[in-house]
């Protein structure tokens, strides 16, 4: 196909420069032109750009004019059609030559996708980037996948009720999906195809009714959040409880806030406190960090645990500190790594 292309294009620039050639010879003959003069004024006849001609032509030439701009309409058109479907295809195969070295560079595991680049999908993306977690994003805007190119994480466009879609975003090696969409139907269907490819994924749905949140829910959602029960209840706790609220918003779960909140794994911890008491991590007198959260191998939460309480695996600690206080710590747990 590449050659035979390649031939036509050939093949058209040969008869144009045949037309050019009997052209300029023509007018010569005819009218005694020199050759610049011929060659001009055959230029300018077969380009149609509306130039006058170098001298009043006689009969003879006004009828050739007409014989060459008829010969030579087709041949040009053709030609520049050619050429332009050339240079567009050429443009076409270096960009998505360079997408697919991209995409096949950016092959991910453990990542979070992200189905909706909405209002809510947005601070979604917002804020795990924030955390500096590994991101796909799909949308089926075309609009808003072209805007959003230049991110340093990645964006499909298509429908992730689509196995394709969700393969392509590597979802059998993703850690988590939180899908965002506005329907509750096409929430439901991203969660049923997304579990069906990836059986231990971590699931988050957004849900805008209660029914919706158990269907949900039966589909394998882990978590299921309604924006409207949320604004709702921030709202209220802002006049009832207005500094708990203020409190909380001075907590993060990143590095652009001075105070922040640590989930770890105690299979994260160095190996001589595993199933050891708590007290002998000594984190708060070491670093002055908190230990304000304790979550059981059985999913339990603990609120300010005790100090005897005991490290065992598949638990986790929630700590809260300053920024240098959990600097300090990730440098302790990287270490025993």
């Amino acid at each position: 196909m590449e050659n035979q292309k390649n031939r036509h294009f050939i093949l058209a620039g040969v008869y144009l420069l045949t037309i050019v050639i009997i052209g300029a010879a023509g007018y010569m003959l005819l009218e005694d032109y020199r050759f610049i003069d011929a060659l001009y004024m055959t230029v300018i006849t077969i380009s149609t750009v509306g130039f006058r001609e170098v001298y009043t032509l006689s009969d003879g030439g006004k009828l050739f004019t007409i014989f060459l701009i008829i010969a030579s309409l087709g041949v040009l058109t053709f030609f520049i059609s050619l050429l332009t479907q050339n240079l567009f295809q050429r443009q076409l195969r270096f960009f998505y030559t360079g997408q697919n070295k991209k995409n096949k560079r950016s092959y991910m595991e453990n990542h979070v996708v992200v189905v909706g680049y909405g209002r809510n999908g947005s601070q979604v993306v917002e804020e795990l980037i924030a955390m500096n977690e590994n991101l796909v994003v799909i949308d089926q805007n075309h609009e808003i996948v072209i805007n959003n190119m230049g991110q340093p994480i990645r964006f499909i466009e298509g429908d992730a009720t689509n196995d394709e879609v969700l393969i392509k975003a590597d979802i059998k090696k993703a850690r988590a999906l939180i899908t965002t969409l506005p329907n509750d139907a096409d929430n439901l269907f991203v969660v049923l195809t997304a579990r069906a490819l990836n059986p231990d994924l971590k699931i988050i749905s957004r849900a805008s009714s209660d029914s919706s949140e158990k269907k949900l829910r039966m589909a394998g959602v882990d978590s299921v959040v309604l924006p409207e029960r949320v604004g709702g209840s921030h709202m209220a706790t802002l006049v009832a409880k207005p500094d708990i609220v203020e409190f909380l918003e001075h907590l993060a779960f990143h590095d652009k806030i001075s105070t922040q909140l640590l989930e770890i794994t105690i299979d994260e911890l160095p190996e001589e406190f595993i199933n050891k008491p708590l007290k002998d991590l000594a984190i708060r007198r070491r670093l002055g960090v908190n230990i304000v959260g304790f979550k059981t191998a059985t999913g339990e939460f603990i609120i300010n645990p005790t100090p005897d309480t005991k490290l065992v695996e598949k638990s986790k600690l929630f700590v809260l500190g300053n920024q240098e206080q959990i600097k300090s710590f990730k440098t302790i747990l990287e270490e025993s790594e």
